[in-house]
This record gives C-alpha cells, sequence and structure tokens, in this order.
C-alpha cells in the first residue's frame, strides 16, 4: 500500500512538472520595429512614398537596367561570382543541417552484427572460483549479436526548438546570398559607370588637348612674328603636357576598372566592351520608393536580422529544456550465447531488454543556467541589432534620396556652366587672333571648359551611382 502511494506521488510530481512547463512555453513573435510612415522628405524630388505603388526594389534588375553591356555582366556575375557561389554552398550545408534536425524524433538505432570475446577471470577471485565448475573451463566466452534503439521523449520541446533554430540558419543563408547578389548587381553597375566616366574624361581631355594644341600654334606663331614673347609659347606648352600627363594616368585607372570588373564577373582581367557613352547613358526609373514598412519584407540583411532573432529564441527554449527532467526510452534485443556453436541457437540464444528513466540535473556547476541566461542576453542582442539594421535601411535609402536630389540641382547650373564656358572659348579665341585678347585669356577659358565638362561627367556619375544606391537599399537586386 505505502509503495503505490509512492508511485502515485511520484506520477503525480511529473504530471504537475509537466503541466507547468507547458504553460510557460512561449511562442516566437517577431521583434517590433519602429519604422516611419515615409521616408525622410525632399524638396525637389517627386517620389512615390505608399503601400499601392510598388517599391522599385520589386523591379527584376533586368528589367531596371536597360544596357544591354550592363547586363550581360550582371548576368555573369551572378553566374559566375565567387563570393555569390559561396553563399549559394551555404545554403547547400544549412539545408542538411536542417534536414538532420527532423530526425531529432527518430529513435536511434544501432546494429551489433557480431561480438565476440574471451576472459579468464583470477583463480582467487569469485568469478574464477565458480567459472569452471558452471562452464567446465577456466574462461568465459561470450558471442553477441543485438539490435539497439534509444529514443528520447521531447516533452518539453527541446528537439523541436533545436529544429527552429535548423530552420531559421537555413533561411538565414538563403537572405545571406540574397544580400550578396543585390550588393553585387550594385557593384558591378557602379563599375561599369565609373568605367563609362574614366572613358569620358579620357574623351574630354583628348578635346581639349586639341584646343591647347591649336592655341600653341598661334602663339608660336605670333612670336615668330614678334608680336609675342616666349613666355606665352612656354607657359602654354607647360598646360600641354599637364594634359598629356593625365592621359597615361586615365588608360591606367581604366584597365584597372576594367580588371575590378571583370574579376566581380568571375573572369579572369581582360578588357570590357561597352557601346554607349556616359553622356547617353539612360538613368534608371527611380521614382517609387514603396514605404519603410516593405523594408522588413524585402531587405535580405533585414530579414536575416530577424532570423537571428528567430534563432536566438530557439536557443532560448532549446537551453531552457535541457534544465528539466529528461525521459529516455532504450530496448534491446538479439542473441547472445556462451558457446560458439549455440549463438545461432533459436530461440535458445534470444534476449531482450527494456528501459525508461527519468533523469533531471541537479547540481552541474551551474552550467545549465549560465547557458540558459546567456542565450536570453543573445536574444536580447539580437533584438537590438536587427533594430540597429531598421535604422541603417532607412538611413541608407533617404542618405540615396539626398544623393539624387543634390546630383539634380547641381546638374542643372552645371549644364549652364558648360554652355557658357564652351562660347568662351570660342569668344577668347577669335578676339586673340584679332589681338583683343590675351593668350591668358584663352588659357583660362579653355581651362574652365575643361573643368565645367569634367564636372558635368562626375555630377552624372553621381546620379546614376546614387540611383543604384537607392535600388540596392531598397532591397533590389536579388530577383
Amino acid at each position: 500500500m505505502k509503495s503505490n502511494i509512492t508511485l502515485y506521488t511520484s506520477i503525480g510530481t511529473v504530471a504537475v512538472l509537466l503541466s507547468i512547463a507547458s504553460c510557460t512555453v512561449q511562442k516566437y513573435k517577431a521583434p517590433e520595429a519602429e519604422l516611419p510612415e515615409s521616408f525622410r522628405d525632399t524638396t525637389q524630388l517627386v517620389i512615390t512614398q505608399d503601400s499601392t505603388q510598388s517599391s522599385i526594389a520589386k523591379i527584376r534588375y533586368r528589367e531596371f537596367f536597360t544596357d544591354p553591356t550592363l547586363l550581360s555582366l550582371i548576368d555573369s556575375g551572378v553566374k559566375n561570382n565567387n563570393d555569390l557561389k559561396v553563399s549559394i554552398k551555404q545554403i547547400e550545408s544549412a539545408a542538411l543541417s536542417y534536414t538532420r534536425s527532423k530526425w531529432g524524433n527518430i529513435p536511434n538505432v544501432n546494429l551489433n552484427i557480431a561480438t565476440a570475446s574471451i576472459s579468464r577471470p583470477s583463480n582467487n577471485s569469485l568469478n574464477g572460483a565458480f567459472t569452471p565448475q558452471i562452464t567446465g573451463k577456466s574462461f568465459v566466452e561470450d558471442y553477441n549479436s543485438n539490435l539497439s534503439i534509444s529514443w528520447e521523449a521531447d516533452i518539453w520541446g527541446k528537439i523541436k526548438g533545436r529544429k527552429e533554430s535548423a530552420l531559421a540558419a537555413y533561411l538565414q543563408t538563403q537572405e545571406a546570398a540574397k544580400a550578396v547578389q543585390t550588393q553585387l548587381v550594385a557593384q558591378i553597375a557602379q563599375g561599369y559607370y565609373n568605367l563609362l566616366m574614366l572613358d569620358t574624361q579620357l574623351d574630354i581631355t583628348n578635346q581639349n588637348l586639341k584646343l591647347v594644341e591649336n592655341t600653341l600654334r598661334m602663339i608660336t606663331k605670333q612670336q615668330e612674328l614678334g608680336i609675342t614673347t616666349s613666355l606665352s609659347v612656354q607657359q602654354q606648352e607647360n598646360t600641354r603636357d599637364q594634359m598629356l600627363v593625365t592621359i597615361p594616368m586615365i588608360e591606367q585607372s581604366i584597365t584597372i576598372q576594367e580588371n575590378a570588373l571583370s574579376i566581380l564577373t568571375g573572369k579572369m582581367p581582360g578588357e570590357i566592351q561597352r557601346t554607349l557613352k556616359l553622356a547617353n547613358m539612360q538613368t534608371p526609373e527611380y521614382r517609387s520608393v514603396g514605404i519603410p514598412a516593405e523594408l522588413l519584407s524585402y531587405r535580405p540583411d533585414v530579414k536575416s536580422s530577424e532570423l537571428t532573432v528567430r534563432q536566438a529564441f530557439a536557443n532560448v527554449k532549446v537551453a531552457k529544456a535541457s534544465m528539466y527532467p529528461a525521459l529516455n526510452i532504450t530496448a534491446q534485443g538479439g542473441l547472445n550465447s556462451f558457446t560458439f556453436k549455440n549463438w545461432f541457437d533459436i530461440p535458445g540464444s534470444l534476449f531482450g531488454a527494456a528501459a525508461g528513466s527519468l533523469a533531471m540535473p541537479l547540481i552541474n556547476g551551474k552550467q545549465l543556467k549560465t547557458q540558459y541566461e546567456q542565450s536570453k542576453i543573445a536574444m536580447e542582442q539580437s533584438e537590438i541589432n536587427f533594430k540597429q539594421t531598421v535604422l541603417s535601411a532607412v538611413g541608407e535609402v533617404s542618405n540615396a534620396l539626398a544623393n539624387i536630389e543634390s546630383a539634380d540641382k547641381q546638374e542643372v547650373i552645371t549644364v549652364g556652366l558648360v554652355s557658357r564656358s564652351d562660347k568662351a572659348v570660342n569668344t577668347s579665341t577669335k578676339l586673340f587672333q584679332q589681338d583683343m585678347a590675351t593668350y591668358l585669356d584663352v588659357i583660362t577659358a579653355q581651362n574652365n571648359k575643361l573643368q565645367a565638362e569634367l564636372s558635368l561627367a562626375n555630377i552624372k556619375l553621381q546620379k546614376l551611382n546614387a540611383v543604384v544606391d537607392l535600388y540596392r537599399a531598397l532591397g533590389g537586386g536579388w530577383q
């Protein structure tokens, strides 16, 4: 009677523990991020920021970019870039880990095909004294073949938590690959635009070099006629040589940029073919950016950061469940014999055993408690990192919009400056030929024209790069 009471008490205690633990199990809830209703307002740009208009991030890169050469480079990069290939391999590895985690609820089964052992106990031992009487030998033979099964009941959700953690890690690798591709597409596009900018610099320098050499011929002729001094010739020669020096520097930069683009596209360094000039490059459409809330579901690094929180939450569940009792069930069966000839004698050699245990850790140097507390801290850190990632994402979009606006304003002013500088060169050259202007006026006009044209090209590059930054900041490029 007393033993029955003890048994019922033990069962009741376990049941109470089970009910308490089941009540404390929490479901994952995505962390909240404080997002504005729209990105920071700009004073000049006409930007659509609402939920009814799709963000440009949802446009495939083959539709966002229109230049065939650029699209060919991006396609090659997506196919051959080694960093992206590594990310894809990470997905494959994480998929295997997740598949393995699904087997956590399946019993472990091991087959021992055959084990044979011989032992001779000491004559002065208890076994040694009785062994000859039982077996007629001074040694003991043991032959065994068995199948063993072990299984842990997932009472507290520890195995389920491990599976959730593995799933979050798997999804993270997918988002990481998307982030790599998004960055890759932006790098290739901006590298291509930089290459066109260097081509433009070289063209502008060569065009202005012709003007300088033409002016040099006129000044040299005037010196021969005694109209001007050798100083003016020397000044113009210095201007010419300064331009000549920049040409190999630009050509060097072109080669380096071509090599960088080749590497991004997974190819050996080589020449990059291009057909369009920077001035003819069409700016991708950027008028629709959607609302900041869309960053949570479309920008890869934001989604990856949220998955880190999800994984940390699962790790907290596992750490907490590790402090509760573990119910393990084991079973074993097979053939066992003290003599080889009777090893496979059925049913005489058949044996079987089963056992169940409910074990709870009590004193372990606070290791499990410490792991649990550390896992909670790790989850809190992941939540803070998530909020910071969202904050940075909104900031990047706002910065890109500001850069586009600034480039637009600069372009309006610089276009007029280029036009006036071109007229100034023509006017100063005619006046110089009529001896109504000095060679310094001509040189100044030519330098101003050179700087104005280079500035306009640089502004064009800034706007193109800013639009690419906006596309990447919104999460575009991985489709």
